[in-house]
């Protein structure tokens, strides 16, 4: 089974071509949609494919050739932006040292003084002022398989799962509440023929539950709701404040491996399809609907990020490139700008902390950029170390000193591999006083 997901994987990557347009607009027609209290728009639904073909795979170094039609953003130093860089590696420790064979660190989130690392089912919470392990959330569920992400909202953890589930917990004692869906919302359902959508062949499943490994989840301040991707190519739409499904949309073609959300509640969503798409909820409307593909990338895209207002967009992907997307004025989506060069493999994770971008790879090394002036970036520092690829990223940015000549911040970044090694950085960016500049 598992050298058949490597094989689809590496095909999905290997065939991939580049696309004339950016933006291409979409037939909503063609999308289906399922929505609490009502029936699927359409009579009839596409059965989805079994887990073994649309599962993606990290096991590969393969990544396909850059795009060489996007012009690069990178032409800043740190010298262009006033900025003096240094960085090292504070402290390496392993999740399950006693392990004879390390189990990959999939997903890595911080929520206040703690940190909580995902290896296989088990979720670890530490205290960053100790670095000790204060509890080990999910040990009772060794079948639940890999944690995908990891996501906090209104005093809760969401973690999403392997096992096609998103489970509940509380944030101070971190017992588990619930799993995604609710037991109430399977008994408000279950009993009706209209809500059950094909899965698979002879296989069928409420429309409220994911029919794969869930990859990816984004919490909207904007309307309180959560939004869920999996590899069964759905997004999904949660209300927070009773945790009911709301809303279910066949989203892509293929695997769906990442979703942010911006504070005006645009979703973007990223697939194996090589594609993004652009999801918003016009005034008065109950369901999401298709505003526009974005459509540069040449294989899988891993990863998605968006800056503080939203205003920009980050995709990553096995094509090796960052591309960055900017709101175009006449339009209410993204137009691509150009690409961000410097990994040698695939991107697996993005994030975005203050006005810096963080890039893990397969490469084994994390990158840390800038936007400076024009639009263009820098790369401000990359951190070498993992003996695998880089899965999973976290930051945090600690303003020592300022004032009107300068500033010093301390940007601590937490990075997960597949080697099952967390690495804590330290990164120091100082920027030259003016009356230094002169001379």
């Amino acid at each position: 089974m598992s050298s058949m997901r490597i094989q689809s994987w590496l095909k999905t990557c290997s065939t991939a071509t580049a696309t004339q347009q950016s933006t291409i607009p979409i037939d909503t027609s063609s999308s289906r949609y399922y929505s609490s209290g009502s029936e699927a728009l359409s009579s009839s639904t596409t059965s989805q494919e079994s887990s073994s073909s649309t599962t993606p795979t990290l096991l590969s170094d393969l990544s396909i050739q850059t795009l060489p039609s996007l012009p690069s953003l990178q032409k800043l130093t740190p010298q262009n932006l006033n900025f003096s860089v240094s960085h090292h590696c504070q402290t390496t420790f392993t999740l399950q040292p006693q392990r004879e064979h390390s189990r990959p660190v999939t997903s890595l989130a911080l929520h206040g003084h703690l940190l909580y690392a995902a290896t296989a089912h088990q979720i670890n919470v530490y205290d960053l002022n100790t670095c000790a392990t204060l509890q080990t959330l999910n040990s009772e569920y060794p079948s639940s398989g890999s944690t995908k992400a990891i996501t906090f909202c209104n005093g809760m953890v969401f973690t999403t799962h392997q096992d096609c589930k998103i489970r509940v917990w509380n944030s101070n004692k971190h017992r588990m509440l619930t799993a995604l869906p609710t037991t109430n919302d399977r008994l408000r359902r279950f009993l009706f023929p209209k809500n059950y959508v094909t899965v698979r062949r002879h296989h069928k499943r409420l429309w409220i539950e994911h029919a794969d490994a869930v990859t990816g989840l984004a919490v909207s301040k904007f309307n309180d709701f959560i939004y869920s991707v999996s590899w069964d190519k759905t997004l999904k739409v949660w209300r927070v404040s009773d945790l009911r499904c709301l809303e279910s949309v066949k989203a892509h073609e293929d695997a769906v491996n990442a979703v942010a959300v911006s504070k005006d509640g645009t979703v973007y969503t990223g697939s194996a399809d090589r594609r993004i798409r652009v999801w918003a909820r016009a005034n008065g409307e109950k369901r999401h609907a298709l505003v526009a593909t974005l459509e540069k990338h040449r294989s899988a895209v891993n990863a998605l990020a968006l800056n503080d207002d939203g205003s920009v967009l980050f995709s990553g992907a096995c094509d090796r490139s960052i591309l960055v997307w900017e709101r175009e004025d006449s339009a209410n989506h993204m137009v691509v700008s150009g690409a961000l060069r410097g990994h040698q493999k695939a991107i697996l994770c993005l994030i975005n902390v203050s006005d810096l971008l963080l890039s893990g790879s397969a490469d084994r090394t994390v990158r840390i950029w800038k936007r400076g002036f024009g639009g263009k970036f820098c790369c401000l520092a990359v951190l070498d170390g993992h003996r695998k690829p880089v899965k999973s990223l976290a930051a945090s940015v600690q303003v020592r000193h300022q004032d009107e000549d300068s500033q010093n911040d301390i940007v601590s970044v937490f990075s997960g591999s597949l080697d099952g090694e967390i690495k804590i950085w330290k990164v120091s960016l100082a920027s030259l006083p003016t009356d230094l500049l002169r001379k």
